[in-house]
């Protein structure tokens, strides 16, 4: 049987990923047309978004990860470090804007003491307790259960009994162990990043999975990085059901200045396209496939919709790791425009919230 077509029936479980690497190879229409029947038939012609706010309380770091331009180093002298009054401030103000989500990530703090974490969240929660706070990659959890020497188990309960809602997925970047030593050395490795989250999901509690490309990595590494996240997937029907699971796979283009990791050229447009296209085809049990437009620009996550992505993520209303490397994306986008954007390029946007049930279709809305 041909490649694509076992590719698309799911029957993968006797390739490995150099094989699967060779998908890379097929015409990108031909890798675009499959990933767009799988997006079709779980949403037909629906780009999702949400208002969200990102908040990135500090970016004084414990770690160097050499592809981060966000923490505060050589390449970025600029420390700061929020109190739990002003996130909260920043929260309210997300909120009278219209946010119906707060993204909440951090560098790994040195000196912050355990509580002040759970405290931050209590605040949030005390002071806009409708709003979701999607907080704490599984890298900062990780960080938390070796800096205060805490069971894996403690550290979760206690983040959700603190109003955490959801995870966001970051601090993935990419598993492959020999790659990833190289990246982020030091930080949680790929079996404990998997670790987490399948905790998480044992509580019946949603998260999201990234994967940062475009750097050092190979096409195989990719792969095999979807392959383990397809492996530890719950089910797409209890996704669908949010009892538990990842709900969206987001690629994370590599952002290249203000880093120290010597990367080799960018990749191109159509190499990004089937990266998107093919991990629609190998994730089809995980629900949704996120072009994050703050990462690959605003038009190619558009494009990305016609190969397999169904989410553009939200508004952001202000973002700053993405941006800290080159990304055109500091001051978010308007509402309006995201709806602009997508009905121009005649999908139908579709206001979700954090767990993608559906608030408002603006189909035949002008």
């Amino acid at each position: 049987m041909d490649l694509l077509d076992k590719a698309m029936r799911g029957d993968i479980a006797d390739l490995d990923s150099i094989t699967l690497a060779k998908l890379y190879d097929y015409d990108i229409y031909e890798l675009g047309n499959a990933a767009y029947s799988i997006r079709e038939s779980y949403f037909d012609r629906k780009v999702f978004f949400n208002i969200n706010r990102h908040i990135n309380p500090t970016n004084i770091c414990a770690d160097v990860c050499k592809f981060c331009a966000f923490s505060a180093s050589r390449k970025n002298p600029n420390p700061y470090s929020m109190s739990i009054d002003e996130v909260v401030n920043l929260c309210v103000n997300a909120y009278k804007n219209g946010a119906k989500e707060v993204h909440i990530v951090a560098a790994h703090h040195p000196t912050h003491e355990y509580q002040h974490y759970l405290d931050m969240f209590r605040a949030v929660k005390d002071s806009v307790p409708h709003i979701h706070v999607k907080a704490m990659g599984a890298a900062e959890i990780d960080y938390l259960t070796r800096k205060f020497n805490l069971p894996l188990e403690q550290v979760i309960n206690d983040l959700i009994e603190s109003g955490v809602d959801s995870l966001p997925g970051g601090g993935a970047e990419i598993f492959d162990e020999k790659v990833r030593k190289t990246l982020c050395h030091g930080k949680a490795n790929a079996e404990r990043w998997l670790e987490i989250h399948k905790a998480w999901h044992k509580l019946g509690k949603m998260s999201n999975a990234t994967m940062l490309f475009g750097h050092i990595e190979e096409r195989h590494h990719r792969i095999d990085h979807m392959l383990r996240l397809r492996e530890i997937q719950t089910s797409l029907k209890q996704a669908n059901n949010k009892q538990g699971g990842f709900n969206a796979f987001i690629p994370l283009l590599y952002q290249r200045d203000n880093n120290f990791l010597k990367a080799k050229e960018a990749p191109s447009a159509q190499e990004i396209l089937k990266t998107m296209a093919i991990a629609r085809i190998l994730l089809q049990n995980i629900p949704h496939l996120k072009a994050y437009w703050a990462s690959l620009s605003f038009n190619l996550a558009i494009v990305s919709q016609e190969f397999g992505a169904d989410d553009m993520d939200g508004t952001i209303e202000y973002e700053s790791i993405q941006s800290a490397a080159g990304a055109k994306s500091r001051n978010g986008v308007s509402k309006e425009e995201m709806i602009y954007q997508i009905k121009d390029a005649d999908f139908i946007p579709v206001e979700r919230d954090s767990l993608y049930n559906e608030l408002q279709s603006y189909k035949e809305v002008s």
